[in-house]
């Protein structure tokens, strides 16, 4: 499984689990670690943990700016 497949499976959890999505927040980490079931190196959990936060914020950017737009309706 590559790292983008990993990113993709991370947000399908916390998407199915809050529960999950409040443990990526405390520790990602540990979190994507527990989720794929195996131990990757530091600098794989690091791309995982940046592409999973990338994407969130780039949900988050897009409600906002959807918001934004309804107000100039």
């Amino acid at each position: 499984m590559d790292v983008k497949e990993q990113v993709t499976e991370v947000l399908k959890q916390i998407k199915k689990d809050p529960e999950f999505g409040n443990r990526f927040k405390s520790n990602p980490a540990a979190a994507v670690e527990a989720l794929l079931g195996m131990d990757l190196p530091d600098g794989v959990v690091q791309h995982v943990v940046a592409g999973v936060k990338a994407k969130l914020a780039s949900k988050e950017a897009g409600g906002l700016a959807g918001k934004i737009k309804g107000i100039f309706k």
